[in-house]
C-alpha cells in the first residue's frame, strides 16, 4: 500500500518498503536532489530536511517514520522569492563547492525558527553536526546573522 507524504505543500505517494531513508524517497522517488547525501550516518548534515519545522538528518529517518510534512531546499523559499537565508548565503557568497549548503541553510532556518536572534554561540550549537570541508564557517555565521536580521524586518 502507498505511503502519502507531504513535501514542500505537495502529496506524493509512494510505494516503497517503510525501511528506505527518507533521503532516497527524495533524491531517487520523487527527484527532489538538493538535499545531498554526504556521510549516510548522519554526521555530516548535507542531508537535512525539516519534519514539521524540526531539522533532520534524512538519511536516517525511515519513511515508515516521518510523522509529518516534509520541507527541503526546494521548499524553503517561494516560487517568486528566495528564502532570507538563501539570499544571505548569496551576498555572503557562502557556498564554495556548495555540496553542503543544502543542509547547512536548512539547519539554519530551524535555529533561526526556534531563536530569531541568535547569538554566535547559538549558531556555533546549533551548526555544529554540519560539516563544510570547504571551510565557509565564518561566512555562514555572517550570512545567518544577516537573515536573522532580514526576517525580523520582514
Amino acid at each position: 500500500m502507498p505511503t502519502t507524504l507531504t513535501i514542500n505543500g505537495t502529496d506524493h505517494a509512494v510505494d516503497l518498503p517503510p525501511d528506505v531513508p527518507l533521503l532516497w524517497v527524495l533524491r531517487d522517488e520523487i527527484g527532489m536532489t538538493g538535499t545531498k547525501f554526504g556521510c549516510g550516518v548522519a554526521a555530516c548534515g548535507a542531508c537535512t530536511v525539516h519534519i514539521d519545522g524540526q531539522a533532520v538528518r534524512s538519511c536516517q529517518v525511515a519513511l515508515g517514520d516521518v510523522w509529518g510534512a516534509v520541507t527541503t531546499i526546494e521548499g524553503l523559499g517561494t516560487p517568486d522569492a528566495m528564502h532570507a537565508l538563501q539570499q544571505a548565503w548569496v551576498i555572503h557568497q557562502v557556498a564554495q563547492c556548495g555540496y553542503c549548503q543544502s543542509g547547512q541553510i536548512m539547519q539554519a532556518a530551524s535555529l533561526l525558527a526556534e531563536t530569531p536572534d541568535p547569538t554566535d554561540d547559538d549558531i556555533d550549537a546549533a551548526m555544529q553536526g554540519n560539516l563544510c570541508r570547504c571551510g565557509t564557517y565564518p561566512r555562514i555565521r555572517a550570512a545567518i546573522h544577516d537573515a536573522a536580521r532580514a526576517l525580523k524586518e520582514a
